[in-house]
Formats: structure tokens, C-alpha cells, sequence
């Protein structure tokens, strides 16, 4: 294992602590990351470039195989935590820009961070990738068509500034990526294994911006409520979105079994916050107080889905839930394993946008159980 591959995985272990100290650092010495302010286009596109990388046309048809499941978690998600994000606003009298924010972190497509902690959960991982590269491709659309629908109440909404930013920083990058795999195939595989360091180092970068160029703001009256309004909002999402599942599981029983309704949780509940921090960067850059409730949702929810992902597991493993269980029926492994073979997850990343990852299509889906990350 190289040098770097080495730090990426220590960075993802300690991400979320690492995020913290960074930010604190940034908030007593701006300093240290306002001189990027200008580049956050480039680093969450080298992020995407890099989750380009990972995929292939396999993942592309694995979403023409299943498009029903697909297609309904990603309107499951592009529905649920915009309104969300709209009623949270409501209920707590947010505000202008601070409400602007809230409403475009919730208008954001999945975070890839999603898929680890479906991995780790036994959820199935493949339709968890599934949504969330649907849902990244449509984000240039569905961003300024959400925003301008919901948050034009506060502020006139840039709706031409965000779709080209979004094209640029999201579709482009991952076109090149998918691009640079298909052409170049195992010619690329050294690199795709660096890119979680660096993808890591971006969503850093990005992030100490935010915090750099909020530093006097961050915590006074006006963004006093942001972080309880980011808390309920991916909570919500998590629930929200593992009720629509269940209530789904009895229109179609045969797909929205107990491994897809722990994927649909994951994928509505977490955001590409990276993406929603560099928007609101860009788009309103006379306004940096619209990224924070992005910024704050890159942490939390990076915390909150590991915390659930492992009461997941333990809940299962106590009371011998089988991980390819109809409804997540208890007892329902006994005389057999919890977990079976999953598929191959290949340098998971635990940021916000998230360091690539990938399924191997040669193996069997997650829902049929868990088993080691191959290593980066």
C-alpha cells in the first residue's frame, strides 16, 4: 500500500474528527483557506472526476435493469428533503440567506458517503449507488428547478448561474471520468486508488473555505439555529425515507425488500453537502453565509450515519435478521448466516460528496448480506 493510499485510509477512518479540528483551525485563522475561495468549482470536480473514475457502463445498465426501484428513490429523495428543508424553514422562522441555504443543501443529490453506510448496515449497495448516480446526473436540472420553485421567496434565485455551475463542477467531471475508466481501463486502476486521499483533501479544502469566509458569522443570532434545523433535516430524511420504503415494500413486495428500504433510507436521509457548499460559494458569492448549513451537514451526517449503520448491524445480529429478509423479519437467519457475500466496494470514502466508490457488477448484491472493504 503507497504513501498516500495509506493516508486515505487513515483520513477516512478519522475523517469526521479531522473536519472538525480543520475547521476549528480555519475559524481562529481564516487565513489558512481563504485564499481557495476561488477554487471550489476545481476541488468538488476533482472529487466527481474521481467518482468518475470508478464507474463504468456497468453501472449505467445496472440502472436500465432495475429502473423502477431506481427511478423511485431518486423522486423518493428530490422530493423528501426539499419539502423538508421548506417546512423546517417554516417552523423555525429562518430567514433570508440562512433559509436559502438550508433549502439548497436539501436540494442537493445523495452523498456518495450514502453507500458506505448501506455497506456497513447489510443494505444493498448496488441500488444505493444506483440512486445516487442517477440522482448526481440530474442535479444540474433538478437544483435551479427545485430552488427556484422553493427558496424564491427569499432571495431572487441565480437559476441560469446554478445550472451551469452544476454542469460544469458535476456532469462534466463525471463524463471525463467515466471517460478516462472506459478508454484506459486497468491502465487507471493505480490512480482510481489514490483518489479517495485526494477527493478527502478537496472536500477539506472546501470546507475550510466555508468556515474561513464565515468566520465572524458562524455562530451569532442569525446562524444560531442552522445547526438544530441540520440535525432534524437528516434525521427526518432517514426517517422519512425508510417509511416511504416500508410503505413501498407493500405496493411491491418483491423489491423494496429489508436490504433496498436500508439503501433508500441512507440514499434520502444524506447529501451531497460538498456540492451544495460549492454552489452556494459560486452562485452566491456575495452571501458565503449560504453554505453553512451545508457545511454542517457535511459533519453531521457523516456521524449520524455511522451511528446508524452500526445499530443497524447489531440490531440485526441480535435478533438474527437475515440480510436478504423480506421485511427485516426477526429470526429470520436462524439455522443460517446473518450476512452472506457483498459486493466489492473499492475505495470508500467517508466525505460528504465522498471519495469514489464502486461495485464490482461481478458480485452479487448487497442485500444477499456483508462482508470486508477490499482494501484501497
Amino acid at each position: 500500500m503507497s504513501t498516500v493510499q495509506q493516508f486515505g485510509s487513515w483520513l477516512t477512518k478519522w475523517f469526521t474528527l479531522v473536519v472538525v479540528m480543520w475547521a476549528a483551525l480555519n475559524f481562529f485563522a481564516p487565513e489558512a483557506s481563504l485564499w481557495a475561495k476561488s477554487y471550489t468549482g476545481y476541488f468538488l470536480s476533482i472529487v466527481l472526476f474521481g467518482m468518475g473514475m470508478t464507474l463504468s457502463l456497468d453501472d449505467f445498465r445496472r440502472i436500465a435493469r432495475m429502473p423502477l426501484m431506481v427511478i423511485v428513490g431518486t423522486v423518493a429523495h428530490y422530493l423528501i428533503m426539499p419539502l423538508l428543508a421548506v417546512f423546517l424553514c417554516w417552523v423555525f422562522r429562518l430567514d433570508g440567506m440562512v433559509a436559502v441555504g438550508v433549502i439548497l443543501v436539501g436540494c442537493c443529490p445523495s452523498g456518495t458517503s450514502s453507500n458506505v453506510m448501506s455497506f456497513l448496515s447489510r443494505g444493498d449497495v448496488a441500488l444505493d449507488v444506483s440512486i445516487g448516480l442517477l440522482s448526481t446526473l440530474l442535479a444540474p436540472l433538478m437544483i435551479p428547478l427545485l430552488m427556484s420553485g422553493l427558496a424564491s421567496q427569499y432571495v431572487a434565485i441565480p437559476v441560469e448561474q446554478l445550472f451551469f455551475t452544476a454542469l460544469k463542477v458535476v456532469l462534466i467531471p463525471v463524463a471525463l471520468g467515466v471517460t478516462v475508466h472506459t478508454v484506459f481501463g486497468e491502465k487507471v486502476a493505480k490512480v482510481t486508488t489514490l483518489m479517495p486521499a485526494v477527493s478527502q483533501v478537496a472536500i477539506l479544502m472546501i470546507i475550510g473555505v466555508v468556515v474561513a469566509a464565515n468566520n465572524e458569522k458562524l455562530f451569532t443570532a442569525e446562524t444560531a439555529m442552522i445547526l438544530p434545523v441540520v440535525v432534524l433535516h437528516n434525521l427526518g430524511g432517514y426517517a422519512l425515507g425508510w417509511g416511504f420504503s416500508k410503505a413501498m415494500f407493500r405496493v411491491y413486495p418483491q423489491g423494496f425488500q429489508y436490504a433496498q428500504q436500508k439503501a433508500i433510507t441512507f440514499e434520502v436521509g444524506m447529501q451531497d453537502s460538498a456540492l451544495g457548499a460549492t454552489l452556494a460559494l459560486q452562485a452566491f458569492a456575495a452571501h458565503p453565509v449560504v453554505a453553512i448549513p451545508s457545511t454542517f451537514f457535511s459533519v453531521w451526517h457523516n456521524i449520524s450515519g455511522s451511528v446508524l449503520a452500526s445499530w443497524w448491524r447489531r440490531r440485526d445480529d441480535r435478533h438474527a435478521i437475515a440480510a436478504d429478509s423480506a421485511n427485516g423479519e426477526k429470526g429470520s437467519a436462524v439455522g443460517g448466516a446473518v450476512g452472506g457475500a457483498t459486493p466489492v466496494l473499492v475505495g470508500a470514502g467517508a466525505s460528504g460528496s465522498g471519495a469514489a466508490l464502486a461495485v464490482d457488477s461481478g458480485a452479487p448484491t448487497a442485500s444477499q448480506g456483508n462482508g470486508d472493504v477490499e482494501p484501497a
